[in-house]
């Protein structure tokens, strides 16, 4: 999972929390200063979270070839430009071009972007990944099964990654 430069790094770090199997973890350099000043949490506190992590520059990592198994990767949260880079195949950096990679081999990429309002560009640009195969998955939690704090609002959207994900969670309470 990559968590890019976008607000919203409670969200990666929630998944982290959750996420069942191997965990793969790149960490854009905004993002690194964006999650200390949003969470008060240092990096290498959510580096320690996961299995494995790699530097967002190192393009000659494992995960960056196709030949690499796994069974999908999710970037959450995801800022407009890592989507626009995908969108239109540009891979310079390993968050990019394991998303590509991941897309060309036909794993599931799960894309959470967190930008609102959305411009037209913006737009465009999610509809190609959504045509090339990604999932959109706006941080939007639901407000169905009422809420009371930012945690229960940060869970719902952490439980739709997780479902997408096919992996059980009790994150939210289900439609009834």
């Amino acid at each position: 999972m990559a968590i890019s430069g976008a607000s919203g790094s409670i969200y990666g770090i929630r998944l982290l929390e959750h996420l069942q199997g191997e965990k793969i973890l790149v960490i854009s350099s905004t993002a690194k200063q964006i999650l200390e000043h949003e969470t008060g949490r240092k990096v290498q506190d959510v580096y320690a979270m996961a299995d494995q992590v790699f530097e967002d520059d190192d393009l000659f990592a494992s995960i960056a070839s196709g030949s690499y198994r796994c069974d999908g990767m999710v970037v959450v949260p995801c800022s407009m430009s890592t989507v626009a880079k995908v969108a239109h195949g540009i891979a310079d950096t390993l968050i990019t071009r394991t998303a590509s990679v991941t897309m060309k081999e036909g794993r599931k990429l799960i894309m959470v972007p967190r930008e609102t309002p959305k411009s037209a560009v913006m737009l465009e640009n999610e509809m190609e990944l959504v045509r090339y195969g990604a999932v959109i998955l706006d941080a939007n939690p639901g407000f169905y099964c009422r809420p009371q704090s930012v945690d229960d609002m940060v869970n719902f959207v952490v439980g739709k990654i997780l479902d997408q994900l096919g992996q059980d969670h009790d994150l939210y309470r289900r439609w009834q």
